[in-house]
Formats: C-alpha cells, sequence, structure tokens
C-alpha cells in the first residue's frame, strides 16, 4: 500500500538520517535486516517520495560560511495582487539565491522565514541591503542572527 511505511523502514530510515552515505551492506549490518531487504526498502521509499534526497552534513565555517540568520521577510499583498505575484513567488525568488538555503512560507506576524548563510556580517548586510530588500513585493525585513549552532 502506497504512502505506508513499516516498521522494517522506520529502521532503514533512523540509520540513514545518521548516516545518508551508508551502503546497502552496511546499512543491513546496523539493522540486522538482509542486504536485499534493505534495497527493496529504499527503492519503495524513494519511489513513495518518502525519501526526497539524500544530503549532506557540512562544517560551514571550514567553508567559511559560518554566518547564519533567519530573515523575517513581510510581504506588500496589495503590490503582490497588482503585480499578479504570490507569496510562494516571492519564496521562489528569495530560494534563487545560493546563500538562501531555505524560504519557507509561514503563519503568523511574518510571510515567509528564509535561513541565509554567508561568510560573515559584512557579507550579511551586503545581501540584505542590496539583494533581499529589493525583491519586489518585499515590505520589510528582520533579521535574527544565530549565535550559536548544534
Amino acid at each position: 500500500m502506497e504512502g505506508k511505511i513499516d516498521e522494517k523502514d522506520r529502521r532503514i530510515i533512523e540509520v540513514l538520517k545518521e548516516h545518508a552515505d551508508y551502503a546497502t551492506r552496511q546499512i543491513a549490518k546496523k539493522t540486522g535486516l538482509p542486504i536485499t531487504t534493505v534495497h527493496n526498502h529504499i527503492q519503495k521509499l524513494k519511489k513513495e517520495k518518502i525519501i526526497k534526497r539524500f544530503t549532506v552534513d557540512l562544517d560551514y565555517h571550514k567553508l567559511q560560511d559560518g554566518f547564519r540568520a533567519y530573515v523575517l521577510v513581510s510581504v506588500n499583498l496589495s503590490l503582490l495582487k497588482e503585480k499578479k505575484k504570490s507569496q510562494y513567488d516571492v519564496s521562489k525568488e528569495l530560494k534563487q539565491f545560493s546563500f538562501v538555503e531555505r524560504a519557507d512560507i509561514v503563519s503568523g506576524g511574518t510571510d515567509i522565514v528564509a535561513t541565509v548563510r554567508v561568510k560573515d556580517v559584512a557579507e550579511f548586510d551586503q545581501v540584505l541591503l542590496t539583494k533581499l530588500q529589493r525583491i519586489e513585493g518585499i515590505e520589510k525585513t528582520q533579521s535574527l542572527i544565530v549565535i550559536h549552532e548544534e
């Protein structure tokens, strides 16, 4: 049945969450499942889009992108309507920038929360003032600077 996951799927997913680079053999060893079972379950999870992609956990300080901020974006709904744009369009525009990791549409006093990762405060100042705040439809921004990451 599509979309239904079982205990084997959950065990495989738990290993993949910490070790997305593991080979099927390593996952089988960690879960105690046969290699063929692991392979078939991973294929099923990918086909059903439960596993959307495999990724890496980077050390951004070593990559010299250690400064992270959450930018709370408020949009001008009247202007967007006039320009036949939506919050989805603004979010897509934000995501076009390589320094924007995420741009999520949210409810509450803010319309979009963008996660920005750059080298330092000076670069953040540059991208905020010359790129983000110039996107048509953005009315105002508020920045939350991450001071400690786990």
